[in-house]
């Protein structure tokens, strides 16, 4: 018996909370996120020197480059723990959509990873010297732009999920996609010659396209890997 649409958001919603439970379980995603963001904004000051301005007007581009790198963190692991324990099977020959259960994954691995990176932002914008009028700007930027990192980097998972050292390759295929969404992010959260408003709808709608078009990329990407 087909599963009526009524029921269906039921194992997704399990779905959700397993990764959730799980991501709490293996070592502190949470904190190995914010940890990295923490050492990438405290070694820039020894990098570029003791120059407040400076440091100042390179805060918005220093936190989106710090958050990219701490969202590919555990990205690896986004399908390929699956595949090890023949979870993947499994959500291959699923009644609910792959293509929900690459989003709901997604989810999952942002609301551990993004969210926290979001929430510590304000307090690095200070540490770099960013003005306490420019940190809602910031928030608000990274806030719609790191789900779209994480959507992205589910085809890279999904291309990397049969090899057992794919983080490099991952990063390597990732990289390049997630350029459009650091110039706008960049530019949302501290550029006072293009203004907030343009960059943020574009970004706004990086992430909506992200959001319809990287779940049927990534479950083409397992089914593709599959056969």
């Amino acid at each position: 018996m087909s599963q009526s649409p009524r029921t269906r958001p039921a194992p997704l919603r399990a779905l959700l909370l397993r990764d959730l439970r799980i991501g709490r379980r293996i070592g502190g995603a949470i904190s190995m996120g914010v940890v990295f963001f923490l050492c990438l904004v405290t070694i820039t000051p020894f990098a570029v020197g003791p120059d407040q301005t400076l440091l100042a007007r390179i805060g918005p581009a220093i936190l989106w480059i710090a958050a990219l790198l701490a969202t590919l963190l555990g990205l690896d692991r986004l399908l390929q723990a699956d595949a090890e324990d023949g979870s993947l099977d499994l959500f291959l020959t699923s009644e609910t959509p792959l293509e929900l259960i690459v989003l709901v994954k997604c989810l999952a691995h942002w609301l551990l990873t993004g969210l926290p990176l979001v929430a510590a932002s304000p307090i690095f914008g200070l540490m770099l010297g960013l003005a306490p009028a420019e940190l809602p700007r910031v928030v608000a930027s990274l806030l719609v732009g790191t789900p779209a990192l994480t959507l992205l980097g589910a085809i890279g998972a999904a291309l990397t999920v049969s090899l057992r050292r794919g983080g490099l390759l991952l990063a390597v295929l990732i990289l390049p996609l997630a350029v459009p969404v650091l110039i706008f992010g960049v530019a949302a959260a501290g550029d006072p010659i293009v203004g907030f408003k343009t960059p943020f709808l574009i970004l706004c709608g990086l992430t909506l396209a992200s959001v319809a078009l990287t779940p049927f990329a990534a479950a083409a990407a397992l089914r593709y890997g599959v056969e």
